[in-house]
């Protein structure tokens, strides 16, 4: 036996046993014109100007109206739309609270266009106001439309499948049979094959109502009330979130301690409580960096791994050792630490005519190439006693070629032969002014450059070990060089509720695209020969093929146990539909 679905519309031919209303008349224009006449009113055409005059809307229909707009799934999914297209410069643009290095860069290089996407937070896309518009609008919209939903869903789902139609031969699938079996043993074998097929049933005297497929709506809803977490999650991670950078020098003395001050930068939430930050603090022991040195790549970056000592709690307890590598951070109690960057920072020391140290210990210089040709500063504030302060403007190569076009520069970012190519300045660095200023320039405004005896600016190029004398006997020595790391240290709530919601996303997702819902309805009754009448239809809730071979897989089920009469006419009186989906 096979299934025939049809979707064409219902019979529009009256049922049995009622007749056609017979055709209306319509009345002559006198009889029109004198009830009018008796009634005392006009037969006269209206206006054409006369227009329907509506009422206006005040402001709560303007609030009803404006929560109808917003709370709907094309609003929804427009909200939805900008929030990705708002997402899409935090990944083009470097960002302040990751990549502080790189927009201070781009005001040096693009001081103009800096400025601009400072102005439109442009640096700062998820803590920008606009972007916090967009997710709280979409947030709002989200549970204005999940509400009704899910109240509808839990009604559905406290309530039974419909009794079966009482035309089921209009159903899309349908079939019919005449059998000798009894009809209760019949409708008996429909429940027990409709039950292992998972389906919910409402029975009847004379018939069996079978529905599946909730599952597709609950996953639907699932899948939006997740949406609705990831965005909170995100909001908390916002609100509460702590992050900030510091770079530390490989084997240096200086380390870090997890306060507001030992930060190089440090950007939190509205809500971030500094007064309870965690207490713990880290040393970086080594750094170890990987390049490729053949082929086409030759000079990409093939691993960075930093080791730190760190102490959580008491600074006088045991240290523990932890490794740290780019998208492995070490989680320390509830704080993150990030490997970010990596650079080289040149080790000098500097004294006086007398011979007195004025300074000493490396200096953090900046990548500008993928060869970490690097720039930096040296700032000598006391040297001769405070009578004059010095500053050097310096560029370092870690593997050194010099040419006519670039000049000093880096052919490959290994220290394969490291130079340090400086300038010299004297007078007033501006320390003393009480203006922070980047430790990564120099103000020249209120100095002179160091002169030659030939007259030329003073400028040497020097190696690990190589010492030089300024003009004023002042002397510099290249001691060598050592790695430096920037890290980032973070603590965002609301990263576990969003991978959770994430994962139940997917599962709401999956639900709602695979799970079909079903109905089928089952009927038995004694036929007017004595015989019982089983009638087997379905309907289907949702788009997709499958309706037709469900209903037959059943009606095969059911024959087993309920089969064809056998009779000369049973043949004729076999009804069947086929399958067309």
């Amino acid at each position: 036996m096979t299934i025939e679905t049809h979707s064409g519309k219902p019979h529009s031919e009256p049922p049995p046993g009622t007749e056609e209303p017979a055709e209306r008349v319509p009345p002559a224009a006198d009889a029109v014109d004198v009830q009018h006449a008796d009634a005392g009113m006009s037969t006269a055409p209206r206006a054409d100007h006369d227009d329907i005059v509506q009422p206006k809307l005040g402001p709560g229909g303007w609030a009803r109206w404006t929560w109808r707009q917003l709370t709907s799934m094309r609003v929804a999914l427009i909200l939805l739309l900008f929030l990705s297209l708002a997402a899409i410069p935090g990944s083009l643009i470097p960002q302040r609270p990751v990549s502080p290095i790189k927009v201070n860069q781009m005001f040096r290089d693009h001081p103009t266009r800096a400025k601009i996407y400072d102005k439109l937070d442009l640096f700062n896309v998820f803590g920008s106001w606009w972007f916090a518009a967009i997710y709280l609008l979409l947030f709002v919209s989200l549970v204005g439309c999940i509400v009704p939903r899910a109240w509808a869903h839990a009604k559905v789902l406290r309530g039974r499948p419909p009794k079966a139609p009482r035309n089921m031969d209009r159903l899309p699938a349908y079939a019919s049979w005449e059998t000798d079996t009894a009809p209760d043993a019949v409708l008996e074998a429909a429940r027990a094959k409709l039950k292992g097929r998972r389906f919910r049933l409402s029975p009847s005297a004379d018939s069996v109502a079978a529905e599946k497929g909730y599952l597709r709506e609950t996953g639907n809803l699932v899948f939006h009330v997740a949406l609705v977490f990831v965005l909170l999650a995100f909001l908390l991670g916002t609100v509460y979130k702590g992050s900030g950078n510091k770079i530390l020098v490989e084997g240096g003395n200086e380390g870090f301690a997890n306060s507001l001050t030992q930060y190089d930068d440090f950007q939190s939430g509205p809500w971030f409580d500094t007064k309870n930050m965690e207490p713990f603090g880290f040393k970086l022991t080594k750094l170890d960096q990987t390049f490729e040195r053949l082929g086409t790549q030759r000079g990409a970056a093939r691993g960075f791994e930093a080791t730190i000592s760190y102490w959580q709690g008491d600074p006088d307890s045991a240290t523990k050792s932890g490794k740290i590598k780019v998208n492995e951070p070490l989680t320390i109690g509830g704080t993150r630490v990030y490997l970010l960057a990596t650079g080289y920072a040149p080790d000098v020391t500097v004294t006086d005519a007398k011979g007195k140290v004025a300074f000493s210990g490396p200096v953090v210089f900046l990548p500008q190439d993928g060869n970490r040709t690097s720039t930096g500063v040296i700032k000598v504030p006391d040297v001769s006693g405070g009578l004059q302060q010095i500053g050097f403007d310096g560029i370092f190569t870690p593997t050194t070629a010099v040419d006519a076009v670039r000049g000093w520069h880096s052919i490959f970012p290994a220290l394969d032969d490291p130079s340090l190519i400086i300038t010299a300045f004297h007078g007033s660095l501006g320390v003393d002014a009480g203006v922070p200023q980047s430790i990564y320039r120099l103000n020249t405004d209120r100095m002179e450059q160091f002169k030659k005896t030939d007259g030329q600016p003073w400028a040497v190029g020097m190696r690990p070990g190589d010492v030089q004398t300024l003009p004023d006997g002042t002397q510099i020595r290249f001691n060598g060089v050592k790695p430096w790391a920037n890290f980032q240290v973070s603590k965002e709530p609301g990263k576990e509720l969003a991978l959770y919601s994430v994962g139940a996303a997917i599962v709401g997702l999956v639900l709602s695209l695979f799970i079909r819902r079903r109905r089928m309805w089952v009927r038995a009754v004694a036929g007017p020969d004595g015989r019982t009448v089983v009638e087997v239809a379905g309907l289907t809730r949702t788009e997709g093929g499958g309706l037709g071979q469900e209903v037959q897989a059943l009606v095969d089920d059911l024959r087993a146990s309920a089969p064809v009469a056998e009779t000369a006419d049973a043949a004729g009186a076999d009804t069947t539909k086929k399958d067309e989906e």
